[in-house]
């Protein structure tokens, strides 16, 4: 539920608009990014045991209003976190410095960043963003130009299937309420193999897949290796 990324050929300003309308809400853990209060811990374990982080060069790409970004700096990282909704960059600005983290928030596009740094990072995250933009693909290339070589990416979506429109969509969007109706489009969601298949193209190498479970009734979020609904995926450059 990140903010898209990309100049305007690559970024949908009606999704920027949606999410930028709720940044207010976004630190409250029972208010609608309930669902990425939830899943962050898991994001940071699977990041953490596939990378080190601490004193790394570090970009969060859709950051929101720096819920993974503030984790990442809390690990040691050095944090440079990009999104487009200015209100989103706001509030990341303002619960950081309550909680006396050094983060470089930006009003920023990808492309941007990658033209001025190309190879400036040596993580990159990027978590459920790519369902929302035009043309996920070429974001893949972007995000590939930004990571050092031997560099490490990791994105987070949803896969596109009758068990992840019934259980994303119909269950979490309009039965459970678990996030704001019209959240997610099914057309823009991403098939696993689709992922591999452009990374490939953008020169990464894929290390790892896995799969995110969110029980809604007791809260509890897990890894396992059903990749049919929420996945994560690590990147090698």
């Amino acid at each position: 539920m990140s903010v898209p990324h990309g100049t305007t050929k690559n970024a949908d300003q009606a999704e920027v608009a949606k999410f930028d309308a709720s940044a207010s809400s976004f630190w409250d853990p029972q208010g609608e990014f309930r669902p990425l209060h939830l899943l962050n811990p898991v994001r940071m374990g699977f990041i953490s045991a596939r990378t080190p982080l601490g004193g790394r060069r570090v970009l969060d790409v859709g950051c929101g209003g720096g819920l993974l970004a503030e984790a990442l700096a809390g690990a040691g990282a050095q944090v440079t976190a990009i999104d487009l909704a200015p209100g989103m960059i706001e509030v990341a600005r303002l619960h950081a410095a309550e909680a006396n983290l050094s983060i470089d928030y930006r009003v920023a596009a990808a492309e941007d960043l990658a033209a001025a740094h190309p190879q400036g990072f040596d993580v990159l995250t990027c978590m459920e963003m790519l369902e929302h933009v035009p043309d996920p693909a070429a974001m893949l290339a972007t995000l590939s130009q930004l990571l050092r070589p031997g560099g490490d990416l990791f994105v987070s979506t949803l896969n596109r299937n009758l068990k992840s429109f019934l259980t994303a969509i119909v269950g979490g969007e309009y039965l459970l309420r678990l996030i704001p109706r019209g959240t997610h489009e099914y057309e823009r969601l991403i098939r696993p193999a689709e992922l591999a298949r452009w990374a490939r193209a953008a020169g990464l190498t894929l290390n790892a897949m896995s799969g995110i479970e969110l029980n809604p009734f007791t809260n509890r979020v897990t890894l396992n290796n059903d990749v049919g609904v929420n996945y994560l995926a690590h990147f090698s450059r």
